[in-house]
C-alpha cells in the first residue's frame, strides 16, 4: 500500500454505544469516526509531544478500538478453525502488534490531510461509514466497516480505494501459512515486530547522538 493509504488507516477509531431504545443518547457511526479522527490529528499536531509520545497515544487508539480477534479470524480464514487456542491467542497478539508498529512507522508520511464524511449505513449491529481523504492533489476514498461488540462500535475492516485491509493481509499471509503453517506465520510476525523494535531503538539512539552536538 502507498504510505498515505497506510497512514490514513491510523485515523480510524470506533467508540460508541450499541444501538438501543435510548436513541437520543447515541452517537452515530459517523460522529464516532469523526471523533476518533480528531483525537489522532490532535496528537499528531501537538508540538509538545515527541514522536514516541505521539505513537503511544495513537497506539492506545488502535488497541482500544479495532476488533483484532474478528480481523485475525478473517485474515486466517480456514486456518483459524484448525488453529489451536494458543495459536489463535498468539496470532491475535502478534497481528495487532504488527499492525500497530506498521502504522506507527508510516504515520511519518502524514501531510496534514483532512477528511470529509460522505455517508453512513447502519444495519442492526453493523455499520459502514464512507469518507474521503482530501489532499492538495487528490481525493482518496476510505470506507470503515464497524460492528457492535460488548456495547461498543469496533472496526473490523477498512477499504481504501477499493482494497480491503483484511483481504490484503489474508493474501499476504496465506502463502506463508501454506508453506510453513501457522507456526511459521507466527515466527514471521515475531520477526517483523522485532525488526520494527530495532528500527525504533536505532532512531532513538540517532536522535540522542544528534542532540549531543
Amino acid at each position: 500500500m502507498k504510505l498515505y493509504l497506510l497512514s490514513s488507516i491510523l485515523i480510524l477509531l470506533a467508540v460508541m454505544a450499541t444501538p438501543c431504545a435510548i436513541a437520543e443518547e447515541m452517537r452515530t457511526p459517523t460522529e464516532t469516526v469523526e471523533g476518533a479522527i480528531n483525537k489522532v490529528l490532535k496528537a499528531l499536531r501537538d508540538k509538545d509531544l515527541d514522536q514516541e509520545q505521539q505513537w503511544e497515544q495513537i497506539g492506545l487508539v488502535i488497541n482500544a478500538n479495532f476488533d483484532f480477534r474478528s480481523m485475525s479470524q478473517s485474515v486466517l480464514a480456514n486456518e483459524w478453525r484448525s488453529a489451536s487456542a494458543e495459536e489463535k491467542r498468539r496470532f491475535v497478539e502478534y497481528f495487532s502488534q504488527y499492525l500497530e508498529d506498521t502504522y506507527r512507522t508510516k504515520i511519518e508520511a502524514y501531510t496534514d490531510q483532512h477528511v470529509e464524511y460522505l455517508s453512513e449505513n447502519v444495519r442492526r449491529d453493523r455499520a459502514v461509514v464512507d469518507t474521503q481523504i482530501v489532499t492538495s492533489a487528490t481525493r482518496i476514498p476510505v470506507t470503515y466497516r464497524l460492528r457492535v461488540h460488548q456495547d461498543r462500535w469496533l472496526a473490523y475492516d477498512v477499504v481504501i480505494e477499493g482494497i480491503s485491509l483484511v483481504a490484503n493481509y489474508r493474501n499476504t499471509f496465506s502463502a506463508i501459512v501454506k508453506s510453513e503453517g501457522v507456526e511459521g506465520l507466527l515466527a514471521n510476525l515475531e520477526g517483523r515486530i522485532a525488526a520494527y523494535k530495532n528500527e525504533r531503538e536505532s532512531r532513538k539512539e540517532e536522535t540522542y547522538d544528534d542532540s549531543a552536538y
